[in-house]
């Protein structure tokens, strides 16, 4: 009898994986525990063992009830606790951006900078959340009203800042009149680029204007307003700073004698560490939220659809491989011109891990960052100028696109592949240096031979492309006497690998900074800054 009993109060498995609660545990302990206090203690020892687990689980349960009780609680007033937790977290920050401040406002002002940003668009988030319904419905009649004048509106507005951007390039190139050279330059490349246009009547101008005006203000900011001067280089600074912790890993690895001495050892972990903060901001979610912020205003002012927009925004941060995985559900459903100008936006910009190399080597950093977020908008300008959309888009009207995040399940899975993928990148990397190096040194002693058949002296790749682009880099805004080297490295790029390109770029940055000579004989050992400054596009 005993023995059924017990039978019937086993924890059975079914019950355990359903989370049903087994009698065993609510009512075994209890009865063997009257049978201690009413009689001597008797029975086999089975019954005894069952008595001694009932004991020992009603134990359990009695110690474990302020716990289950804290986790009631817990549940029951989550919104309360969060806020509370938050509100605590936001008093301390606030305390310690205070004291900050307080103690020294010059090294704490970009502390304050980062958090007056930050606070506004949590502010401009919650407003649209709460408010933002209320807000557009107040202002529907002046929408309605919009839309009635934007015909004739939107010329007026053109005609202004037509006659502002003339008026303002007058007077500056009137200062500089070297710099109607690039608009030359900028113009005939326009030209050139509708004439082999595939659709001529179906181009966008919206998008390619709006395209142009985006690039220019964002250069304008940049390197002509005192604020926009300040904050990249600031931020160039602070990336070259943060790429230097590298050599802590590269040490462990490699040794200090490797890392100090060898190209490959200083420059390629960069890209694994790169690749590993990259990885870490996309499961955080701060690179998808840049990345749709960008495109929002990319896509609202060139009338692109958010597919391409947000792959070429995408692509100012990660490769051209990596940036259509962000649309990747999409690729499938999208149009020629769509896909067109996916592509142009890959070979438009650097992927961020690369960029970081490019900065190891000496090139500047501010540029390379200016140089990759101006290029996004005139990537779809100039794709759309190309290659004009004449199909009708599925996702034409659409407002945003969702961007799935990543598979990891905490940041140290996410920090951990983000390495692991760049192994192939580096790989890749180290493997077409050690190709293209080899090729272009066995391209250039064939050229020295077949020149020496003839009597010219001294024929290489790079004499050829000197001559061939000389033109095409005196209209990228480079001095006459610069010309042939920014042609050099503009063939090399094309032709063979941007990253030898660079690394070429980086020795005459550094006889320039060494107080070299300028001409070893009849060879140029550095070029100016202007054109040291123009060439970051030749990584675009």
């Amino acid at each position: 009898m005993a023995h059924q009993e017990m039978e019937e109060n086993q924890i059975s498995l079914d019950n355990f994986e359903k989370g049903i609660d087994n009698p065993a545990f609510e009512s075994l302990g209890e009865e063997r525990l009257h049978e201690d206090h009413d009689g001597p203690r008797g029975g086999s020892k089975e019954e005894r063992r069952g008595e001694g687990k009932g004991r020992v689980s009603s134990y359990c349960r009695k110690a474990l009830q302020p716990a289950s009780k804290a986790k009631r609680f817990c549940k029951a007033h989550a919104k309360v606790l969060r806020m509370v937790f938050w509100g605590i977290l936001g008093a301390a920050y606030l305390c310690y951006l205070i004291a900050a401040c307080w103690l020294n406002f010059q090294r704490a002002l970009a502390l304050l900078i980062i958090t007056a940003v930050v606070v506004f668009f949590i502010l401009w988030s919650l407003f649209k959340k709460y408010c933002g319904a209320k807000v557009l419905l107040l202002l529907s009649p002046v929408q309605k009203c919009f839309q009635k004048s934007w015909p004739w509106l939107k010329w007026l507005l053109s005609v202004v800042l037509l006659g502002g951007l003339v008026t303002w390039l007058a007077l500056d190139t009137a200062r500089n009149p070297e710099q109607l050279i690039s608009l030359a330059g900028f113009c005939f490349i326009l030209l050139f680029l509708f004439i082999f246009s595939k659709h001529h009547s179906a181009v966008s101008w919206r998008a390619v204007f709006w395209g142009l005006a985006l690039e220019f203000l964002i250069g304008l900011f940049i390197l002509r307003t005192t604020p926009g001067i300040q904050a990249f280089q600031w931020l160039g600074d602070q990336i070259q700073i943060f790429l230097g912790y590298t050599k802590a890993g590269s040490v462990f690895v490699f040794g200090n004698t490797l890392v100090e001495e060898v190209f490959a050892f200083q420059t390629l972990p960069i890209v694994v560490f790169f690749s590993c903060v990259m990885s870490i901001l996309y499961y955080l979610g701060a690179m998808q939220w840049l990345i749709l912020k960008i495109s929002w205003l990319l896509q609202i002012s060139m009338g692109t659809t958010p597919t391409e927009t947000l792959s070429v925004a995408g692509n100012i941060f990660v490769g051209q491989t990596e940036a259509p995985l962000l649309i990747r559900p999409y690729l499938a459903d999208m149009t020629y011109s769509e896909i067109h100008a996916v592509m142009t936006g890959g070979f438009s910009t650097i992927a961020g891990s690369v960029m970081g190399a490019y900065i190891s080597f000496g090139i500047d950093a501010a540029s390379l960052i200016a140089a990759s977020v101006m290029a996004a908008p005139c990537a779809l300008a100039m794709s759309k100028l190309v290659y004009p959309e004449v199909e009708e888009s599925k996702f034409k009207g659409k407002e945003s696109i969702h961007i799935s995040g990543g598979e990891e399940q905490n940041i140290l899975e996410a920090a951990s592949s983000g390495a692991a993928a760049s192994v192939g990148l580096v790989a890749n990397i180290a493997a077409n240096l050690i190709a293209f190096l080899a090729v272009l040194e066995f391209i250039n002693a064939a050229l020295l031979w077949f020149g020496e058949m003839v009597n010219i002296k001294g024929l290489s790749f790079q004499m050829i492309c000197s001559y061939v682009l000389m033109p095409v880099a005196f209209l990228m805004g480079a001095d006459w006497a610069d010309s042939p080297v920014v042609a050099e490295l503009l063939g090399i790029k094309i032709f063979l690998n941007e990253f030898v390109a660079y690394q070429q770029l980086a020795t005459y940055k550094k006889n320039r900074l060494e107080g070299l000579e300028e001409w070893n004989g009849g060879q140029k050992q550095w070029i100016s800054v202007r054109a040291t400054a123009t060439l970051p596009g030749i990584g675009q």
